[in-house]
């Protein structure tokens, strides 16, 4: 218990003194997690607004398909993108693979379909109640989606919120493709991993704590967006 308790000590000692190790791991965690949410949002919300607005043969399955892959297993995603960008993969040329670009690739495949999937949800909701509006004005589909995209600007930041925190929460896929290597791609979910196994609990609570404060950071800033949705729908 005292070993515990010195562990959980040293931890926020960690915390606190902006440990450089600490700073370098969080750094490379967010951004690699910010990267692959940038890219899942430019990929996802045209690809979930183009299945709202469309009506087209086909739509019911392709949406079954895009609410399955968001739960796609992170260490099937891992294997797939380290067979893509190995020496013997088509896109081994650009010699990727143990890079923090490999991460990020990864954790972009993951939450793309998430993204994409809710973004359709909250556009398809406003574009069956704008759609009769947009009809009886001819506005151009370009038009019109873009005014649905600003109209639910604050439900869509929830929705890179939700992203940032399914990223940031990654170790599966990015164990595989990033390799863990010190200095280089060793971000604060692979880095909890390592340090426990090593005994390190020190480091792997200071990491901890990090990402607990970070997921719940995340969930206090979709609430406030949410309720900053609510007073704007109602205003």
């Amino acid at each position: 218990m005292q070993d515990f308790s010195a562990s959980f000590g040293l931890a926020f000692q960690l915390v606190l003194a902006a440990d450089p190790d600490l700073l370098e791991i969080i750094a490379l965690s967010l951004k690699v997690s910010l990267s692959a949410v940038a890219i899942a949002c430019l990929i996802g919300l045209p690809v979930g607004t183009a299945i709202a607005m469309g009506r087209f043969r086909g739509r019911t399955a392709t949406i079954i398909l895009l609410n399955a892959l968001m739960g796609l297993p992170p260490v099937v995603v891992g294997l797939l993108i380290y067979l893509l960008l190995s020496n013997a993969g088509p896109l081994g040329w650009m010699r990727l693979l143990y890079t923090p670009g490999a991460m990020i690739i990864a954790q972009a495949v993951l939450i793309t379909p998430i993204v994409a999937a809710l973004s359709r949800e909250v556009v398809e909701q406003l574009h069956c109640e704008y759609a009769e509006q947009f009809r009886s004005l001819s506005v151009p589909r370009s038009s019109a989606a873009a005014a649905l995209l600003w109209d639910a600007r604050y439900s869509l930041l929830t929705v890179a919120l939700a992203g940032f925190g399914r990223a940031v929460a990654e170790v599966g896929a990015v164990i595989i493709v990033g390799g863990n290597i010190d200095h280089l791609t060793r971000v604060m979910t692979t880095a909890i991993a390592l340090e426990t196994s090593k005994g390190d609990l020190a480091l792997a609570l200071a990491l901890g704590i990090v990402l607990i404060t970070l997921a719940l950071s995340v969930n206090a800033a979709v609430m406030a967006l949410r309720l900053t949705a609510t007073r704007y729908a109602y205003a």
